[in-house]
């Protein structure tokens, strides 16, 4: 597993021309949605933040087709549907299992799908199937207590984005200081498929459905 690991990295940093763009996403209605659907669901079927990000990032990913796409044979190749890669750590290193058709299924679809994925890849039984042909990957390390890093794009995806966790932080709004969850994102993209206005224009879309919601459903 780590020469794959290794080999797939090599191909990453080497080849690929990767530029990195941060932004902060007040993260306080996405956890409110959160909250919401944790309290009328059984324990088993709750959600994570990550599960919202998810759902947020495939649906982000429909309207910047450039995104959700990749570099091959000297060809742009695009996706129709979003299948987004969620990084999951084991003891043998970092495995990556795709939720396919993200864009396509609800919240608790995706929280379920997850689970049984994580769960699969610490039993060691996941499926060449489980892991492969992703379209985009999200590598979350909130839980770590990690405020922000950089993460290696998987070719042949064209980005991949790197989640802090949120933190109450002081900000200004309408002239007065109030506190609120903020995250740090920050977004690596191959630079071959995905220019900086391109990958901008994502992660405002992104964060939009983050701090609304309801755009996931529009």
């Amino acid at each position: 597993m780590r020469r794959v690991i290794a080999s797939r990295l090599t191909e990453s940093i080497g080849p690929v021309p990767t530029f990195y763009l941060t932004t902060e996403i007040e993260m306080d209605n996405a956890l409110a949605l959160r909250k919401s659907i944790n309290s009328t669901v059984p324990e088993e079927q709750k959600i994570s933040v990550n599960d919202v990000i998810v759902k947020a990032a495939a649906m982000a990913l429909t309207k910047h087709p450039f995104v959700n796409a990749s570099y091959q044979d000297r060809n742009i190749r695009f996706y129709n549907q979003a299948d987004i890669g969620v990084a999951v750590a084991i003891d043998e290193g970092l495995i990556t299992p795709v939720v396919r058709g993200a864009n396509l299924k609800g919240i608790l679809e995706i929280a379920g799908e997850i689970k049984s994925l994580a769960g699969k890849a610490k039993a060691k039984k996941l499926q060449p199937e489980d892991y492969t042909g992703a379209t985009f990957s999200i590598s979350n390390l909130g839980m770590f207590g990690i405020k922000e890093f950089t993460a290696i794009i998987n070719p042949p995806e064209a980005g991949i984005l790197a989640i802090g966790g949120a933190e109450p932080t002081p900000v200004v709004r309408d002239g007065q200081v109030t506190v609120r969850s903020i995250m740090h994102v920050t977004m690596s993209c191959d630079h071959r498929v995905v220019d900086g206005a391109t990958g901008a224009k994502f992660l405002q879309t992104f964060r939009q459905m983050l701090e609304q919601p309801g755009m996931m459903l529009i």
